[in-house]
């Protein structure tokens, strides 16, 4: 039996690999909340200052929320820029979750401080941004700038699920975040969907029809 293999560590290789080639800034970018089924989807850019990059910083769901927490701050404090973008859920109804997820990462893109000649993405899929795009599957696993990324992108739709379940109570989005989750469909069939839903997906109509 041969042991597993150890997970890999974020590195800047592929940063510094694709400055060379494009001869500018890199930021790295993903987004968090494509399968919810309430909220928005987020997405974040960060370029990183190689000389002050926090410790630590990895793939946001190898994380815990506290741990996130720190890093967020750490991350807007020391990187040469960063930006947060959202769509929102009539966004995702109008042009589809992949369009919409495009959308959030181009609204993070022009939210940088300094535009980038590139940008790692995370995933597999190219999607139209203001600047060249190679796409990284696993990234956020490889690349420090992407594993920054994603740190940003879920501690910004954590907050906004927060207050969304200030604003929309009984259904539980400040401990699921809009997920799939027993408490959530318990209240879908009670009350019924809340602006902040995805009434086009269709978990949400099946339960809805069966309610």
């Amino acid at each position: 039996m041969t042991a597993a293999r150890p997970r890999p560590i974020p590195t800047l290789t592929l940063e510094k690999t694709l400055a060379k080639a494009v001869g500018g800034l890199i930021c790295g970018v993903d987004e968090a909340g494509r399968g919810p089924w309430a909220g928005p989807v987020s997405a974040a850019a960060v370029i990183l200052n190689p000389r002050r990059v926090p410790k630590g910083i990895d793939d946001s769901k190898v994380l815990t929320a506290a741990r996130r927490e720190e890093l967020e701050v750490e991350i807007k404090a020391r990187a040469v820029a960063w930006g947060v973008g959202f769509a929102s859920v009539d966004e995702i109804a109008e042009l589809n979750i992949l369009h919409a997820t495009g959308l959030a990462m181009c609204r993070a893109i022009e939210a940088l401080s300094a535009q980038p000649a590139a940008a790692l993405v995370d995933g597999n899929y190219r999607f139209k941004l203001p600047c060249e795009v190679q796409t990284v599957v696993g990234g956020d696993g490889l690349s420090l700038s992407i594993a920054a990324a994603s740190i940003l992108a879920k501690t910004a739709r954590d907050r906004l699920m927060i207050q969304l379940d200030a604003e929309f109570p009984g259904y539980g989005f400040a401990s699921h975040k809009g997920y799939n989750a027993p408490i959530h469909q318990a209240a879908l069939r009670e009350l019924g969907p809340c602006p902040a839903h995805r009434r086009g997906w269709s978990p949400i109509r099946a339960l809805l029809e069966n309610a």
